[in-house]
């Protein structure tokens, strides 16, 4: 498994995003700041070599994270770890996975959806033990 950076500054993540368009990298970067703005101790674990961070409670993939941001070519790739159980009437989650289910996000305009924001705070309610009471994280 690749190793993860555990961070509270956004330098490993914009790392990942080198060599994206400058398109790709804006939306990646709303992308994580909707998420710190919806829950300012979140914690982020960075994969430099998957190009992909993860976002939750704690740095465990698989039992704390709710969100993890994976920037491609022509788009960002926001995707819930269980978003199968998620309620989404918006129809915005894709996959066909038996848990999970991502948003694809072709532009910047599409982070500032309002069933976007309401997908995000279900899955930081769900399945993940509470938040942290301080995390700071630098921009």
């Amino acid at each position: 498994m690749a190793a993860g950076i555990l961070t509270t500054d956004s330098t490993p993540f914009r790392e990942t995003l080198e060599g994206r368009s400058d398109e790709v990298r804006e939306i990646a970067l709303g992308a994580r700041r909707l998420i710190f703005e919806l829950l300012p101790q979140t914690v982020e674990v960075v994969w430099p070599a998957q190009r992909s961070s993860g976002y939750g409670t704690g740095p465990k993939k698989t039992t704390e994270q709710f969100a993890w941001i994976l920037a491609h070519a022509a788009h960002v790739t926001l995707a819930f770890p269980y978003g199968a159980e998620l309620d989404d009437p918006a129809g915005l989650l894709g996959g066909t996975g038996a848990k999970v289910r991502n948003v694809r996000l072709g532009s910047v305009g599409d982070v500032s959806r309002p069933e976007l924001r309401v997908l995000l705070e279900q899955a930081m309610r769900h399945r993940v033990p509470a938040p942290p009471e301080t995390v700071t994280v630098r921009s």
